[in-house]
């Protein structure tokens, strides 16, 4: 069934421009509260957001489409993406509600949906809601109609949650953490996190204004956290995106470490206690082929996926499998959470860190990478410049160039108006014709 509205990560848009408009968020909440109401029962929805300013205007549209179809709504405030996840099936919602663009500027927004298991909804099930979108549905007799509750505690219930995956008798005494929550979801609840732990932190992106989020700051936007480790002498750097579902990890030298290299310590770590379920580590077409190296080496397996964490967490749900995620710092580890939660990640880093004694520096370079270059292409709505012969023809043309000795992969972006362009080759200078090459084609026909 093909989607209309939905991505590979919910809906997203600019805000107050459609499809991320008050009235979109209305239907859609009528919609999806038709879908899960079912019988007698009185369902629950938990919503979530992260700091944007436009989160107020979309949390009140679905609360009024919720409450107008009979059903009750608990307003969470801004909490991580993986605490929507965790407090929808402790909550025991019918619905959770995840107000965020992720990654992406303050202009941008989103609405993503998790089932009462915790898990986001299948792409079935967001086809048969917008199915509902166009059509008229019934609303809710008016003793019927639902009620709006704010949860003031769903920060420090997260918080404690977030702690028991830590190692119950270790401690983060002596250890100095530089914490970029680039003025997003995780602003208050990660530092606070740290600091009980015994950390002596050091907060970054902390003062969000409804504007600044991502600006400057993050996951995509590691230097300002790099600098202050180093200046700071910390030990450590924890760098989240807006609704903290992803994490770079910064060392006390300054260098990045990614998602790739993070889940590659915690599949040894896992691996090596018996816990990595069938020797199996879940990534995407994305993650470098050092990666791959590395883990046969070791006698571990790569399973790669489509770009998304949605479709990550599907194979692992599909083959019982325990951790996966993206080179982006999606890391998903379902004996734990049901999404990425780059707040738990880091304290993964965190607890090897402490139980080996080592610096991060040797914990973060854990396998040699494949040279890799990526460079996103722009292109206005409407236009489909992969289509296009001549883009075609670079692509054909740069496989045959790399032939055996890398690999290419274009592909459009599922959150915003991109085309990515990402290859792999030992033979750098090589990479960067091709890549260059093909950027040139699709510029043009964008």
């Amino acid at each position: 069934m093909t989607r209309k509205y939905f991505g590979t990560d919910g809906i997203r848009g600019k805000a107050n421009t459609h499809p991320m408009t008050a009235e979109l968020a209305l239907k859609l909440g009528i919609a999806a509260g038709r879908y899960f109401r079912k019988g007698d029962h009185v369902p629950r929805v938990v919503i979530g957001k992260d700091t944007r300013r436009s989160g107020y205007m979309l949390e009140n549209a679905l609360t009024a489409g919720f409450t107008s179809v009979g059903m009750d709504v608990y307003l969470l405030g801004p909490v991580p993406t993986p605490a929507v996840g965790m407090l929808t099936r402790s909550m025991r919602a019918d619905l959770g509600v995840m107000i965020s663009a992720s990654h992406n500027p303050h202009y941008d927004n989103g609405i993503k949906f998790f089932g009462p298991d915790g898990f986001k909804l299948s792409d079935e099930a967001e086809a048969e809601i917008e199915v509902m979108l166009d059509s008229d549905l019934a609303l809710a007799q008016p003793e019927n109609i639902g009620r709006a509750h704010r949860i003031v505690e769903a920060g420090g219930r997260y918080q404690e949650f977030a702690k028991t995956t830590f190692p119950r008798r270790a401690s983060l005494d002596g250890l100095k953490i530089v914490v970029d929550c680039a003025h997003g979801a995780a602003y208050k609840v990660a530092p606070s996190v740290l600091w009980e732990l015994g950390a002596e932190v050091i907060p970054l992106g902390v003062t969000p204004n409804g504007f600044n989020i991502n600006d400057g700051c993050g996951s995509t936007h590691t230097d300002l956290a790099a600098r202050q480790v180093v200046a700071e002498g910390a030990d450590l750097g924890i760098c989240l995106d807006g609704d903290a579902d992803r994490v770079m990890i910064i060392d006390e030298k300054g260098q990045v470490a990614d998602g790739d290299q993070i889940m590659a310590l915690i599949a040894g770590r896992w691996a090596a206690e018996g816990k990595l379920a069938h020797g199996t580590l879940v990534a995407t077409v994305m993650s470098n082929l050092g990666l791959e190296r590395h883990l046969s080496g070791q006698g571990l397996t790569l399973l790669r996926t489509a770009v998304g964490d949605r479709y990550v967490v599907e194979a692992m749900r599909e083959g019982g499998y325990n951790l996966g995620g993206e080179q982006s710092g999606h890391i998903v580890m379902s004996d734990h959470v049901t999404t990425g939660d780059g707040l738990i990640s880091a304290l993964q880093f965190l607890a090897a860190m402490v139980e080996t004694g080592k610096p991060a520096s040797e914990l973060a370079s854990v396998f040699e990478t494949v040279p890799q270059m990526l460079k996103n292409v722009r292109y206005e709505a409407g236009k489909t410049p992969l289509d296009a012969a001549s883009v075609k023809a670079a692509i054909q043309d740069g496989e045959a160039q790399l032939a055996n000795t890398g690999r290419l992969l274009i592909r459009k972006s599922g959150t915003e108006p991109l085309i990515r362009v990402m290859g792999e080759a030992e033979d750098e200078t090589l990479l960067e014709r091709v890549i260059d090459s093909i950027v040139a084609a699709v510029e043009s026909a964008a």
